[in-house]
């Protein structure tokens, strides 16, 4: 064979090589709410990662914790994540913002596991309660956050971005249980495990919670669908199977979170409070766009969404 038809064939093979290694970049909050990423981030950390045992030859998945929806919106529109778990607010306005052109749902992923706490001690014991009072959420903008302040607003309170009759603060998850145990803030509306680490170390106890309510969903960038569809469905259809998995197998499944969010968090995560948590929980890869108009119709109520479009490509799952 000669030599320049050597180069050239091997030429041939390291390109093809590179073409089909691919790195999927997914996105998922360090929360009992985001089981599939905890467990798909812990069991990669493990090296034997559930999507990528589904996902083929050539394909690694790296992981990425966000605190909050906005901010792992931002990090798909800035081309850093390809997919992510979130929950339906930041979804729903990543997609009115990018005109409907950057952000698929692909499937749910979680119900219920979200409520509001105040102390046990009964300062507050009804809705009237609340005013003057602060309320801390993850993030502005977030579910939660658009979830307290439409439920003050139904209760008659005026709700502004920085004040009104009661104070709504944005705060981390890990900052809210610090402030809440101190006293300097008043409730909190967040999602498990924060729930139950506010009642268990902190002193709350549930006011109002949402079971029903579609906690977590699967996203995705329309770039991906467009330059890896088969990568896209594959993933999809991993994520399906993990979610039957969880609900058939919860005892491995609560070990594997509890695992994941001590790595997250750098510290052990006490295997009692997942437990917990997961009573409030209903894990499950079916979604409607019906299952989304109460949030929409929440979340203009209070200011959100001003320039809602429609939803119809949104859950298509397709560009």
């Amino acid at each position: 064979m000669k030599p320049t038809l050597f180069l050239c064939i091997a030429c041939l093979a390291v390109a093809r090589t590179q073409a089909e290694n691919v790195v999927l970049r997914v996105g998922y909050f360090p929360n009992v709410t985001h089981a599939q990423g905890v467990i798909g981030s812990q069991t990669t950390r493990a090296g034997h990662g559930w999507f990528e045992q589904r996902l083929g030859a050539g394909v690694t998945v790296q992981w990425f914790a966000f605190n909050a929806g906005p901010s792992a919106m931002e990090a798909v529109f800035a081309g850093s994540i390809d997919l992510t778990y979130v929950g339906p607010n930041p979804a729903l306005n990543a997609y009115i913002r990018s005109g409907g052109d950057e952000i698929r749902v692909l499937a749910g992923a979680a119900e219920g596991g979200a409520a509001l706490v105040v102390p046990a001690d009964g300062r507050i014991k009804t809705a009237a309660d609340f005013r003057g009072r602060k309320v801390a959420t993850p993030q502005f903008g977030n579910t939660q956050d658009v979830a307290a302040r439409a439920w003050l607003k139904k209760q008659g309170f005026k709700i502004t971005q920085g004040g009104g009759e009661v104070f709504v603060l944005p705060t981390a998850n890990p900052d809210q249980l610090a402030l809440f145990a101190s006293g300097q803030i008043d409730a909190v509306w967040t999602v498990e495990p924060w729930v139950s680490r506010l009642e268990q170390e902190a002193g709350g106890k549930v006011f109002l919670e949402q079971p029903d309510v579609v906690t977590t969903l699967l996203v995705s960038s329309v770039r991906l669908l467009k330059e890896h569809p088969d990568l896209a469905r594959k993933f999809r259809a991993a994520h399906g199977e993990l979610t039957a998995w969880i609900n058939a197998h919860g005892v491995e499944a609560r070990a594997l979170v509890c695992a994941g969010l001590s790595a997250d968090m750098h510290r052990a995560f006490p295997a009692g409070l997942v437990e917990t948590a997961w009573r409030r929980l209903h894990f499950t890869a079916d979604l409607t766009a019906g299952q989304v108009a109460g949030v929409v119709k929440d979340a203009q109520g209070v200011g959100f969404l001003p320039n809602a479009i429609p939803l119809d490509r949104m859950f298509s799952g397709a560009p």
